[in-house]
């Protein structure tokens, strides 16, 4: 994951969106098909280690997907999670908010959805909602955006201190890569279903949508809860990051199996017999 990790926002801060290529591809230069080949090995991975993770039963792991419309986030769930035992992972998506929802505060309902342990949880949208979306359309404040960022540092240093590791992954496409996703909505048949005519509304936001983001991970990227930014014009190079940083996160946690302490060897002479 060496390559992958110059995508990490350090705690420090400083991210400029700007300076993000969407269409970078240097950490993996060898092209769409071999990184397919890469991909298909890294899934492979993914599901052992999601199945020590479960038998283990002992951490868990919290993956946050944010990314402006048409970024990419359904997309990099589906590639990304092919194969895993569905046990032990669950996803997450966070709309609108109900009425009940609304009657609590805005981290009620995410907190709810944390993992359990042994469990992978997916968030396609998250809490990030709550200083995004809100603040761009001016629903809250710059105090309040502000306050949410410390709470939303201290929500996920609870999480973390309590025995949950978080990878949290912005998906950078460019405005004219939107456009063509935006486009294929309305001409192709089979993603007509997905078109919004809102979409184009919040379109008109974008740079207010990229500074929100810029500051919302300049803001909230910890050694505990890191935020990558991730280029993701081409689907290939970004489910290879995604994949590449997940992998690798699991493997640091240093997972075995269960150790069996009874003998089994009666067992298995009894099974013989038959």
């Amino acid at each position: 994951m060496a390559g992958f990790e110059k995508y990490r926002i350090p705690p420090e801060g400083g991210f400029k969106i700007a300076k993000l290529d969407a269409d970078d591809r240097s950490c993996f230069k060898d092209g769409k098909e071999k990184a397919q080949e890469r991909i298909l090995k890294l899934r492979a991975e993914l599901a052992g280690l999601q199945e020590m993770l479960y038998a283990e039963g002992k951490q868990r792991l919290l993956v946050v997907f944010q990314a402006i419309d048409t970024g990419g986030k359904d997309g990099t769930i589906r590639a990304v999670f092919e194969g895993v035992n569905p046990q032990g992972v669950k996803v997450a998506s966070f709309k609108a908010p109900t009425p009940l929802e609304l009657a609590h505060d805005y981290l009620w309902r995410v907190h709810a959805c944390v993992p359990a342990r042994g469990e992978i949880v997916v968030f396609n949208r998250s809490h990030y909602e709550d200083v995004l979306i809100v603040r761009v359309k001016g629903w809250i404040d710059a105090d309040e955006t502000k306050r949410r960022y410390r709470q939303i540092r201290d929500f996920e240093r609870m999480l973390a201190e309590e025995g949950t590791t978080i990878l949290k992954f912005y998906l950078h496409i460019s405005k004219d890569e939107q456009k063509e996703r935006l486009l294929e909505r309305i001409d192709i048949p089979e993603k007509q279903w997905k078109f919004n005519p809102a979409d184009l509304e919040e379109r008109k936001l974008w740079d207010d949508y990229q500074r929100a983001f810029e500051d919302a991970l300049n803001e909230t990227s910890a050694h505990t809860a890191p935020w990558y930014a991730i280029p993701a014009n081409r689907n290939w190079y970004r489910n290879l990051a995604v994949l590449s940083i997940l992998v690798d996160t699991l493997k640091g946690l240093k997972m075995s199996y269960p150790k069996q302490t009874e003998d089994l060897a009666p067992y298995r002479q009894r099974l013989l017999a038959e």
